[in-house]
């Protein structure tokens, strides 16, 4: 999915040009297509080589960014972070919450947005964001955190829904409120709703079948959609539209993302990896 997502935003790229991303209009079309193929890759592009103007680690395709920090997680897990003892893993989670609240409450912004620079400050920014939740998922899987009572899918889906629909805090003179309610959210919050969603037991039934459509769908929907952002943001920077003539553009970017999504995920991204399960795996006797 990081190729079609560094594909879809190729055959957009140009789509995108005007006065929101000042820089599409100058690049040639090898160049593009020399920063697709990186983005395949996903490793990140120093700012020399952005090409639209957003100073973005991978220019056609934003949300891989995070993807490239995950990658990074992943490898050290492999080299030899999967062998810490329960107690070691507690003490990288512990380290790791007091890096994101120095950044979250004491940073100069007040919240954790950024990370997407391959600059020293947005590194700082992308690894804070990375690290506690990478260290606590792994923490709550060692220990089978799980809280089990009747409604949790409901019960999760309020707690998320409140939680992301509040305001900043603290306007912009007390950065450090809005940050540690982020820093609460990180910390505590989210862990207490993945622990909740680990403690259902059940297999089937119209909260589980949901939950499924939507866990299969978020990852192809995260890769995919950010090149239809990129077009609609340049129109409401260049148009300026009231905000009731962006409603029904913004439902049709919606629609077009999830359609676009979907077709990623059934046509090609199961396919691919039964292939690659049947080709590698099936060799291992693990499938």
């Amino acid at each position: 999915m990081v190729i079609m997502g560094s594909l879809i935003g190729a055959a957009f790229f140009y789509f995108q040009k005007g006065p929101a991303f000042p820089l599409i209009a100058t690049t040639p079309v090898w160049k593009m297509l020399l920063v697709m193929f990186v983005g395949c890759t996903l490793l990140p592009l120093p700012t020399s080589m952005d090409i639209r103007g957003w100073n973005e680690m991978q220019p056609l395709d934003g949300p891989a960014w995070s993807l490239f920090f995950e990658y990074i997680a992943n490898i050290l897990y492999a080299l030899g972070l999967r062998k810490l003892s329960k107690r070691a893993l507690s003490v990288f989670v512990f380290l790791a919450a007091i890096l994101l609240i120095q950044l979250a409450v004491f940073g100069q912004r007040g919240d954790l947005i950024g990370g997407w620079a391959f600059s020293a400050k947005e590194l700082h920014v992308g690894f804070s964001r990375l690290l506690f939740p990478f260290f606590a998922g792994i923490l709550l899987s060692r220990l089978g955190a799980r809280i089990q009572f009747r409604g949790a899918f409901g019960i999760s889906s309020l707690l998320l829904l409140v939680a992301l629909s509040l305001p900043r805090f603290g306007g912009t003179q007390y950065h450090w409120m809005n940050g540690l309610y982020e820093a609460f959210c990180v910390i505590l919050l989210f862990p207490i709703i993945v622990a909740i969603g680990a403690g259902e037991k059940r297999v089937d039934g119209p909260s589980i079948r949901v939950a499924r459509f939507f866990g299969d769908l978020s990852y192809p929907l995260y890769i995919t959609h950010y090149p239809l952002i990129y077009i609609y943001t340049q129109w409401v920077v260049r148009d300026k539209p009231t905000g009731a003539q962006g409603v029904l553009p913004a439902l049709l970017v919606a629609i077009a993302a999830i359609t676009i999504a979907y077709t990623s995920l059934k046509l090609y991204d199961e396919p691919v990896r039964k292939w690659l399960s049947r080709r590698f795996l099936a060799k291992q006797g693990r499938v």
